[in-house]
């Protein structure tokens, strides 16, 4: 078992500070700006909640890339949540998640759709959480 603690301080207004004991770098939080005083230009929980499941797949991918001997040049992914109201409150319903992976050899293109799609699978935040995740990888050659 793993323990990750965050501390959360208010600052003023709507915003605050999140920060951890184990991490030198803290991140101003807000109101996103689609709700009364949100504020915009700074990251919100919302972002936050994209940014955890998106960042789990980058790092799950590079352990399954590596344990699969797959070659790459590149990973990089674009990530959107969709808030919306259900039974009259609001929560994230889905996260459509696009990586892009540029590989070197066409060979190696299905291995590549396989090791993507096996990191989805394993990625701890997505199974740990309700909203629908739509997988929509795409694989460049170079």
């Amino acid at each position: 078992m793993y323990n990750y603690e965050v501390n959360l301080s208010w600052t003023e207004n709507r915003k605050g500070i999140v920060s951890s004991p184990v991490l030198e770098q803290v991140t101003e939080v807000a109101t996103p700006p689609e709700f009364p005083k949100g504020i915009e230009g700074i990251w919100s929980p919302e972002h936050l909640f994209v940014a955890a499941i998106e960042s789990c797949l980058m790092t799950t991918f590079l352990a399954v890339a590596e344990n699969s001997k797959l070659d790459f040049i590149s990973f990089s992914s674009h990530a959107t949540g969709k808030l919306d109201k259900v039974e009259g409150k609001f929560m994230m319903t889905e996260v459509l998640l696009r990586p892009t992976l540029i590989i070197k050899n066409p060979e190696q293109q299905e291995k590549a759709k396989r090791v993507l799609e096996m990191s989805e699978k394993a990625c701890l935040i997505s199974n740990s959480i309700k909203s629908t995740i739509i997988f929509e990888p795409i694989i460049e050659i170079q």
